[in-house]
C-alpha cells in the first residue's frame, strides 16, 4: 500500500522528463520480471509482466511522443510497435531471448534520455 502511495505521490510531482524516465523503468521492470518468470516456468507472472511492459511501450512512451516534432518521434514510434509486437510474440511462445533482444534494442534508447537529464540546456530549450 506504501509503494503505491509513493508511486502516486512521485507521479504527481514529476516533471514530465522524470514521467518518461518512470515509463523505462517500468518498461524494463517488466521485461525483467517476464524473463524470470520464463526461466521459473511462471506463465501467469509472465503474461502479466509482458502485458505490462507491452501496455507502458503502447499507452505510454508511444503515446507522449509528439509526432509534430520531427521525424525522431516518427522513428521512435515505429520502434516502440516493433518491441510490442516482439514482446507478443515472445509472451505467446515463453521466448525469453525476444526479450533480451527488446532490451538490447531498448537500452540506447533508454541511456539517451537519462543523459537528457544531465544536460539542463536540453530540457530548458524544449
Amino acid at each position: 500500500m506504501y509503494q503505491k502511495v509513493g508511486l502516486e505521490t512521485d507521479v504527481q510531482s514529476a516533471s514530465p522528463h522524470r514521467l518518461v524516465t518512470m515509463l523505462f523503468d517500468g518498461v524494463f521492470e517488466a521485461m525483467n520480471q517476464a524473463r524470470s518468470a520464463i526461466e521459473t516456468g511462471n506463465t501467469e507472472l509472465k503474461n502479466r509482466s509482458l502485458s505490462r511492459a507491452v501496455r507502458i511501450l503502447d499507452e505510454g512512451l508511444k503515446a507522449s511522443l509528439n509526432m509534430q516534432a520531427g521525424p525522431l518521434a516518427g522513428d521512435l514510434n515505429e520502434l516502440y510497435a516493433y518491441l510490442c509486437m516482439r514482446l507478443t510474440r515472445a509472451n505467446l511462445h515463453g521466448d525469453a531471448a525476444a526479450i533480451e533482444e527488446c532490451q538490447r534494442i531498448l537500452t540506447p534508447v533508454r541511456e539517451a534520455w537519462m543523459a537528457i537529464s544531465h544536460a539542463p540546456e536540453v530540457l530548458r530549450a524544449t
